[in-house]
């Protein structure tokens, strides 16, 4: 995996004290609220407490001909179709509304179009579709706002469109009896960061004439999956969403979650925390609209019968192993294109098609290969028609979706956001586009943002307790602007590496200064483990809890691990120093190795019998003796004079004759580049 930049949290710790006397909590958990921008009295109150206000819907604009659009359509029996989308928040919206409109006795029905063949939005073939069952209103749910050409065709039918939508506003509205959207500049509203499901929610709200808390009772659970799911920021009316709606969930579940929990742990009582919810039902609910039919995953959620439930539950877990397959495949296959050519994730930006790659799953993908190369990562599927389709990851600090706009010529269309987006595009263009890319990011990007991690703050291991652990439940729960914590133990000694399920995971053994402690290395294996007893190391960890045998244990999670000399910043720009000589010939006198250099190089590889691990992780041990562009241009050196070889690992070779370094191809050419005499 690539090397991440940590980023430790500041916060004032007068403010933090103040906090801590005024509402009478932890000072340790005062000092991550202020770290995390909660520094006054009226905003940590809002954020520990247990009741919740919600605003007036009508702080939007448009609620009030959206609602009586819907209620006169209810009203006179008019039937209503509510068009979704195939991912978790529109699965949500789309369930959620349907149960709400048929309890006010609407004829109603829905449309979710296929991820494969249909793709994101409002279509003219589905807008026939819903004519031809009859609708004379279209409610879109998490869509819609950008659909101008489909409102109209929809209009040209003789149907009415309401557009209830949350992602953000093109230049123009969509002709509608209203647009429900909490980006518009006429809204009345402090907070804007809803997903598609919460502004479902505001919208049965308006329509709803007794008691707000009904709604609460019957639907927030379906606010909340969908509001996690959808990764917008926990704070505010979404952190009252997911609070509200994972007490029902964990003590009045509808008959799907009750399923779900069944499916999932042999205890029905289990309690579910946001993080669960996230990387256990989301996912689920997600997998049938990657890789079948998202309507199977409303029918789920609004199926009244237990048993029906326990079968679709069965349906879901079937799909997601599926996802899983799949994703698991096409993986294989883009690691086996970077073997076979390594040009491939050279550049600043990584793009790399296939033929026959789900366009469900390659979002997925990207984000893998993102994670191990440490760049922005773009996956592209081709189809039987040479259509291609792909999904782009970005790290924060390279904005994805200005990068690919700029490419906007070889593509047929493209949109998205900062940190992620999507392409369609014509296969023979893939290669123009990535050389394209890349020079936008050589041009604007002098020193490439790198992968960075946030540690909420350091901490001894004497801390590491389950009272810590119960204090920080406050926080809860945790997703996007409120993630879990994360903490940095430095300096630590590691005592020793223990295989966890055949291999699949690692137990740490871990001292300092007399404390002993354990943490767990989730999908990494003691031979992908760079790291050797005895060695100094910095840990990033997360704490939790579990059960076993009527009692309590602390778990402690490593998600990063340094070596305690690694020097983040100096192996950034070297490592951006050598790529900006690779890709465009710029030149620094900190890339050729002395004779030293090569020695410091040859000497620590013999002496470790070889080394099998990266290139990046030979250089953290001999970052003190030699910069990054040295190390490479060495490793170059020694394979042309046939004193090594590079496979799974380095080794060292006996050398058949006397050979001058000074004279390998790559020395000669680097010596010319940088005019060395």
């Amino acid at each position: 995996m690539a090397y991440k930049k940590w980023i430790i949290r500041s916060a004032d710790k007068e403010k933090a004290s103040e906090l801590s006397e005024k509402f009478n909590m932890d000072p340790f958990i005062a000092y991550l609220l202020v770290s995390r921008g909660l520094s006054d009295a009226l905003s940590v109150g809002t954020f520990l407490g247990d009741s919740y206000v919600f605003t007036s819907p009508f702080n939007f604009a448009d609620m009030e001909e959206a609602t009586f659009t819907i209620g006169d359509a209810v009203d006179a029996g008019e039937r209503i179709c509510i068009y979704g989308d195939y991912d978790c928040d529109g699965v949500t919206s789309t369930a959620l509304l349907l149960s709400f409109l048929k309890s006010e006795g609407a004829d109603v029905f829905y449309y979710i179009p296929s991820r494969e063949g249909e793709g994101y939005g409002l279509n003219k073939e589905a807008i026939d579709y819903i004519k031809e069952q009859g609708a004379d209103l279209i409610v879109t749910v998490d869509n819609g706002i950008s659909a101008i050409d489909e409102a109209e065709y929809i209009y040209s039918l003789g149907m009415r469109l309401v557009v209830t939508d949350h992602h953000q506003l093109a230049d123009t509205l969509p002709r509608a009896e209203a647009v429900v959207n909490p980006h518009r500049e006429d809204n009345d509203l402090e907070f804007h960061d809803y997903c598609g499901v919460g502004v479902a929610f505001k919208l049965i709200c308006a329509m709803y004439e007794c008691d707000v808390n009904d709604l609460v009772d019957e639907y927030i659970d379906l606010v909340a999956i969908g509001t996690i799911a959808d990764v917008v920021p926990l704070i505010d009316e979404n952190r009252a969403f997911v609070k509200a709606g994972l007490d029902k969930i964990n003590n009045n579940p509808r008959p799907a979650i009750e399923a779900f929990k069944l499916s999932n742990s042999y205890d029905r009582n289990k309690q579910y925390t946001s993080n669960e919810i996230a990387f256990q039902l989301c996912p689920r609910i997600n997998a049938m609209g990657r890789m079948d039919d998202a309507s199977k995953a409303v029918e789920f959620l609004v199926d009244t019968d237990f048993e029906s439930c326990k079968f679709r539950a069965s349906q879901l877990d079937t799909e997601n192993a599926h996802r899983q397959e799949v994703e698991r495949s096409i993986l294989s296959d883009v690691e086996r294109q970077i073997e076979k050519n390594p040009e491939l994730v050279v550049g600043r930006v990584i793009v790399i098609a296939g033929e026959g790659y789900h366009h469900g799953v390659i979002g997925i993908v990207a984000s893998h290969i993102l994670e191990r190369y440490g760049k922005p990562a773009i996956i592209i599927g081709i189809d039987e028609n040479g259509v291609a389709r792909g999904s782009a990851r970005s790290v924060e600090g390279f904005n994805i979706y200005e990068a690919i706009a700029s490419c906007e010529k070889d593509l047929i269309r493209f949109g998205g956001h900062p940190l992620a987006a999507g392409i369609t595009l014509e296969s023979k263009n893939i290669d123009i586009f990535r050389e394209h890319i890349n020079n936008y990011a050589l041009q604007k990007y002098d020193l490439m943002p790198p992968q960075s991690f946030t540690l909420d703050c350091k901490l001894s291991p004497d801390y590491l307790t389950l009272n810590l652990v119960n204090s920080l439940a406050a926080l809860e729960p945790y997703g996007a602007a409120n993630p879990q914590p994360v903490f940095g133990v430095y300096n630590v000694k590691l005592v020793g590496v223990t295989p966890l399920s055949e291999g699949r995971h690692i137990r740490l053994e871990l001292e300092k200064k007399g404390k002993r402690f354990r943490a767990v290395k989730f999908s990494t294996s003691p031979e992908e483990f760079p790291y050797k007893t005895g060695d100094i190391i910095n840990l990033a960890l997360k704490l939790s809890k579990s059960f076993f045998k009527e009692k309590y244990y602390l778990s402690v999670q490593a998600l990063d691990v340094h070596l305690a000399s690694f020097d983040e910043d100096k192996y950034f720009k070297e490592k951006n120093d050598f790529e900006l000589y690779t890709l465009c010939g710029r030149v620094s006198a900190d890339l050729y190795p002395s004779r030293d250099d090569c020695a410091a190089v040859y000497r620590f590889i013999k002496d470790n019998g070889g080394f099998a691990y990266s290139v990046d992780e030979l250089y953290c041990r001999l970052q003190n003796k030699v910069s990054y562009g040295k190390l490479v241009f060495a490793l170059k050196a020694f394979l042309q004079a046939g004193l090594l070889t590079i496979n799974e690992r380095i080794t060292l070779l006996e050398p058949s004759r006397k050979v001058r370094l000074e004279d390998t191809e790559i020395l000669t050419e680097l010596r010319e580049r940088l005019n060395i005499g």
